[in-house]
């Protein structure tokens, strides 16, 4: 109901019994003390008298545990986790956002095996998921990311798929962790304004989440599964956010793609600080009809990468100075500040040099030139994979001339295609 724009759900106390496949529990209308042991932990069984204004604490240890901050279940730990494992996640959860501590019963109960095969076998991946992702979008998300490892359940909840190519390494649990660790640490170190840039809040949660999910995939960047459906092999990455946690699509290829696009800025940061042969990648850039400006490299090298992953193009930086240069273990950015103040300083040298080319946004920049115009310009009637590669050059050539006119990049075109055919035909003769 609602009442005073306040949505209000009323319910009838109850007690509650659970089958021994299912956590969906048979419900019987009960009292409110068998109301308040049937929930999932004590600070959550505390009611309110509206009558005398009042708080009931039927368990008689709840308004307790929220004075000492624990995190404890109303009947022993096991026997609740059995009838619903989803509340392992819950706890666990509560437990971070509140800064509580989980007691060593609960902590026992979550490590049980039987509790284990219960959450993998008797809740949807759904549910795993929606928890899981709560936590990522929560105040403290790696001290509930180190609880998982702690309890042993972290290839419960990040289930991988059989035969990965290279097969799971041990510790693989513990690098995921210790990655997620030392990017909240990295990011935090250089301010939440790594996550705004003018956007707006919306996608500013959604930059900070994916960072979390991109860093605590690093480990398995390279990891790879024969998918049968599609007959290709897929980033381990990708099957644990579509299919271990049922998470949207999008999520799972802005991953894969924040880890390209990491890789990339590792070689663009080297040429960004001076520290690679900027003729290297001229070469590269170029071809027979393109010629780009030494000056220009940077900017058009820059620009290829951020116009392929676009707001994401901060959250990519960050993950790559994450990862390059490979400290030896993720865990020496957590545990040497001058680590940390190294690759923050490194951060902000690169993201500055990035804004001072004009490339912020770049993405939204139009082509100069679009597949028609190409097309009149070689005066044919239909397109193909010529005019793809037309359309690529001018993308560079675009980049290379910031005060470039269409008419200008109409006129390099023609200039280079008549150059084109001089050659060939001096070197036919």
């Amino acid at each position: 109901m609602l009442i005073l724009d306040i949505w209000i759900d009323f319910v009838n106390l109850r007690s509650e019994t659970y089958a021994e496949n299912s956590r969906i529990p048979t419900m019987e209308v009960g009292t409110a003390k068998k109301d308040a042991y049937r929930r999932d932990l004590t600070i959550n069984s505390l009611f309110f008298n509206i009558n005398n204004n009042s708080v009931e604490d039927l368990t008689g240890r709840g308004i307790e545990d929220l004075k000492k901050g624990l995190i404890v279940t109303p009947l022993p730990a096991k026997a609740t986790f059995l009838d619903d494992p989803l509340r392992v996640l819950r706890a666990i959860r509560l437990a971070a956002r509140f800064n509580f501590t989980l007691v060593e019963d609960l902590k026992e109960a979550a490590s049980d095996e039987r509790v284990k095969s219960e959450l993998s076998s008797k809740i949807s991946r759904e549910r795993i998921g929606h928890e899981i992702d709560l936590i990522m979008s929560d105040k403290h998300p790696v001290k509930a990311m180190c609880d998982i490892r702690d309890l042993g359940l972290f290839y419960v909840v990040f289930s991988f798929p059989e035969n990965s190519n290279p097969p799971v390494f041990d510790k693989c649990d513990w690098q995921c962790v210790s990655h997620i660790e030392a990017a909240w640490n990295l990011a935090y170190s250089i301010g939440s304004s790594v996550f705004s840039s003018g956007s707006g809040p919306k996608l500013q949660d959604e930059q900070r989440r994916l960072y979390l999910y991109s860093a605590l995939f690093v480990p398995v960047r390279n990891m790879f599964y024969f998918d049968k459906r599609s007959k290709r092999q897929v980033p381990v990455s990708s099957y644990i956010i579509k299919h271990s946690l049922k998470l949207k699509g999008s999520d799972a290829e802005t991953v894969v793609n924040i880890h390209a696009a990491s890789e990339k800025f590792a070689e663009l940061v080297l040429l960004l600080e001076s520290s690679v042969d900027v003729r290297t990648l001229k070469g590269k850039l170029e071809d027979e009809y393109l010629e780009i400006p030494t000056d220009s490299v940077k900017r058009v090298c820059a620009g290829l990468i951020l116009r392929e992953i676009k707001d994401f193009w901060r959250v990519a930086l960050l993950v790559s100075i994450l990862s390059y240069p490979e400290a030896e273990n993720a865990a020496d950015i957590l545990n040497k500040q001058d680590e940390l103040h190294w690759r923050k300083e490194k951060y902000i040298r690169i993201e500055r040099a990035i804004t001072d080319l004009d490339l912020d946004g770049v993405w939204k920049l139009k082509p100069v030139l679009d597949g028609k115009s190409i097309m009149g310009v070689m005066q044919v009637k239909s397109g193909g994979p010529l005019i793809g590669k037309w359309q690529q050059r001018a993308l560079k050539w675009q980049l290379a001339h910031l005060n470039g006119t269409r008419d200008d990049c109409i006129e390099w075109m023609k200039q280079s295609q008549s150059k084109s055919k001089r050659q060939k035909v001096e070197s036919s003769t």
